[in-house]
Formats: C-alpha cells, structure tokens, sequence
C-alpha cells in the first residue's frame, strides 16, 4: 500500500466522516441563534443515550426510544462490522502484547502518545478552545485511557462481550459532534472562509458551549478533525507506542509491531478513518507521520502571528504527570523521559526544553546511556533485565494508579468492564520479564503485590 502524498492529503483535510456527520446532523437540526438552546440540550440527550452503550453486544441490539432511535440506528448498522481485511488470530497476539506490557504501555501513552498528539497546531486548537488540557489535563488523559482500555482488552474488537467497538463509536459520534458546534452545521455546507466568534469562551462553559461560540478559521484549518487528523491521532496510538518501546530498549519483533499496528486499523475502521490512511509496517507508519508531523509545522509556521495552542497544552500535561510522581530523584522523570520518546522538534514545539535544567538533562542523558550499557551485560545472564523499563514500570504504576484509576473519579468505562481492568492493572504488580530481586526492589518504589486504584 503507498503511503498518500501531500495532494492527497491535502484533499483529505477537507473530508471529515460523512456517515458520523450526517446521524449528528439530523439530531442537532439546523443551526440559527434562536435554536442554541434546543441544540445544546439536544447534545447532551445523544450524550446521555450513547452512554448506555456497555459492550458490543448492547451496540448491536440497541433499540432506543424517541427522535433520537431512527438517526443512531441507522449509524449503528452500516459502522458495526468487521472490516473484510480484519484479521482475528492478529488482533488476538495485539491484545496479548497489550495485557503482557501494559505497564509499559500506559507510561508510552502519557509520555509518547498524547504529546506528539499535541504537536500539530490544528488538532491541539479544538483542544485549547475547550480547554481539556488547559484546565481539565486529567479528563482528557482518563477519556484517552477509557477508549484504550476496551479497544485492547480480550475481544475488545472481536466479541459480543467485548465494549471496544461500542467505546470507538461513541468516540466517532463525539468527533461529528465536535465538528458540527464548531461549523455550526454540516460540515459539506462550509466553504472556505472564517467562521467567527460569537462571544468570548468562558471558565463556567459547558464544552459544547465552548465549540460553539469559538469560531473557526477554515480558510487557514480545513475542517476540524479532519481524515488527515484522525490518521494521525491513531498514528499515536499504535506507531507512536512501537517507536517509543524501541527507544527505551523494549522493541518487538517486526510480525508483533505490524500485528498491533493492524489491531489499531481496525479500530480506526470503526472510527471511520479511511483505508488509504491506514499503513501495515513501521515503515511505512514511521514516513506518513513524519510527513504528516512536517505539514503540521509548516502550515503552523506560516501563520505566525496566531496564538500557539501547543506550549500550554503540553504545560498542564507535564504538571499533570508530575503531581502524581513523589518527590525525590524520579519527580522530573515524565518530562525528561518524554523528551527522549518523542525526539528534540515535538519537545520544542510543546515547551518541554523550558521545563527542565541543563542539569538534569545531562543527568539524565547519562543515566540513559549507563542504563544501556548495563542491560547489555547482564543480559548474559537474564536475558529480559532491562533497567529502562524498571523505572518506566514505576512511573506507570503512579501514573496508572492516580490519574486512570484513582477511587475518587472513577475510569470512564462500561461499568461491566470495571472489574476486569483492576484484575489486569492488579496483575502488572509483577514483571514477568524481570528477575525477582529486581521485582522486589520495583515494589519499594511502587507497592507491595498487586497494583491497586489510590
């Protein structure tokens, strides 16, 4: 499959998600000044109808009362099957990998993932006009958390009991929501131009209120979450982790990455991203998201007078990170440990040189560099001995205990999939990868046994 050029690209900022947009349309209704109310109050009875989806299953025999049950019905039949290309045995090895590491995988997510998600100007301006990582970093991180979780989980995408289509496809709806507030209607109905401010955006907005009344500048943006956006936003899902577990000496071999690279396509299928957007090998995944990375700066560079999104974003996500770290040696390790997985342009576009000194990026720059060298000869005798991933383990363990776990806000989830998720959190207190010794000193840095919700 060839990797789309920047013509096509180009064309595919212009295509947003026609199935999603016009169920979203339909609800919504027209939009003029008189109908906001009804409009908003509208958004929050799709919100609350979708909210009962909890697992496959529940998706494929929805039968909703009201307006609202012809519009998602028809949304549902043509969005829950299979894609012909899916491979089952593929995603099975995907979601063993995700069980196996996920520790690891929920430290690449909130050091990797979410910040290079951060670095295209236009994606991160949806986020700055809601304010979801401004003033509410940890939502956005445990609605990220709330999507991965039932997506790679055993049969997320792959049996009734499963709830990741069902997570995907309010996601989806989500999305044409979003576009929809921002344009003030369908999104084939814009035309180039400025769509503008209404008023300014307040603290006590509702989100929808927010996207409402922001504006949008589609001669300079095209339409908001975009085919070309959500490629890339799934990019940082599946390659974006691949590349990070490289880069801290954990990589896979190359049927595994292409195997959990698969199983996140066929998510993005039920995302409604298009096939040609898809890629197969790390390849490939690694020239489209540079290439889409480069067109993100270069258009944001060629309307500098503009304010940055992407600085205060990547601010309230480092802080978020940070406040759940204990004080002492490992406090600065999410900042520093994301610089070096996302590479030195992502870290100056996010501000992320501004936050630590030079002393510790030497610090750590050696650490890394002894931590390699000490791998390679204790491997002799432990062949899985890697200190990289001992103290990524122990930042996951706060970072997946605080902030996707925590007692006080619960993880956004089907409530059926709940327990299933602490049994799988519980089961990462031990690396099976790692000598006992070498577990039993992880504990003092993390807890004792199985890793509980704090």
């Amino acid at each position: 499959m060839s990797i789309p050029g920047d013509a096509e690209l180009d064309r595919l900022r212009w295509v947003a998600d026609p199935h999603a947009d016009e169920t979203v349309a339909e609800i919504l209704g027209p939009w003029d000044e008189s109908r906001t109310a009804e409009r908003f109050a509208r958004v929050d009875e799709l919100n609350a109808a979708i909210r009962g989806w909890q697992s496959n299953a529940a998706v494929q025999s929805w039968q909703g009362g009201g307006w609202l049950a012809e519009p998602i019905q028809r949304y549902l039949s043509a969005a829950q099957p299979l894609p012909p290309w899916a491979d089952t045995a593929r995603i099975a090895r995907a979601e063993s990998m995700f069980m196996e590491y996920g520790a690891l995988s929920v430290t690449m997510l909130f050091c990797a993932s979410l910040p290079d998600c951060y670095v295209v100007p236009d994606l991160a301006a949806v986020l700055h006009a809601t304010g979801q990582l401004d003033d509410r970093a940890e939502h956005r991180i445990r609605t990220t958390g709330a999507m991965i979780f039932p997506v790679m989980m055993r049969g997320g995408l792959t049996s009734p009991e499963g709830a990741g289509i069902a997570q995907v496809l309010k996601v989806r709806l989500i999305h044409a929501t979003i576009r929809n507030l921002i344009l003030r209607g369908r999104p084939e109905a814009a035309v180039p131009g400025s769509i503008r401010p209404l008023a300014a955006i307040r603290a006590t907005d509702t989100m929808a209120s927010a996207l409402h009344v922001h504006g949008w500048d589609l001669a300079e943006r095209a339409l908001p979450n975009n085919q070309e956006e959500l490629a890339y936003t799934l990019l940082t899902f599946s390659y974006v982790f691949l590349r990070a577990m490289r880069r801290i000496g954990n990589g896979f071999s190359a049927q595994q990455e292409e195997d959990y690279l698969h199983a996140w396509n066929v998510a993005g299928h039920f995302l409604g991203i298009r096939r040609e957007l898809m890629v197969d090998t790390m390849k490939d995944a690694g020239e489209l998201f540079a290439r889409m990375q480069a067109r993100g700066r270069a258009a944001w560079a060629a309307k500098p007078q503009a304010e940055d999104p992407r600085k205060s974003l990547g601010a309230a996500l480092m802080e978020a990170m940070q406040t759940v770290i204990p004080p002492g040696p490992l406090k600065p390790f999410p900042v520093l440990l994301t610089r070096r997985l996302i590479g030195r342009d992502s870290s100056r576009d996010l501000g992320l040189d501004d936050r630590v000194s030079a002393a510790s990026k030497t610090l750590f720059a050696a650490l890394m560099g002894t931590s390699r060298g000490i791998d390679a000869a204790v491997r002799l005798i432990f062949p899985s001995f890697s200190i990289s991933r001992f103290v990524t383990r122990i930042v996951g363990y706060h970072l997946t205990c605080a902030l996707l776990m925590s007692q006080t806000r619960e993880l956004a989830v089907p409530s059926t999939l709940r327990p299933g998720i602490r049994s799988l959190v519980a089961g990462w207190g031990n690396d099976a990868h790692a000598p006992q010794w070498l577990n039993s000193l992880e504990d003092r840095w993390t807890t004792q046994g199985a890793w509980q919700p704090r």
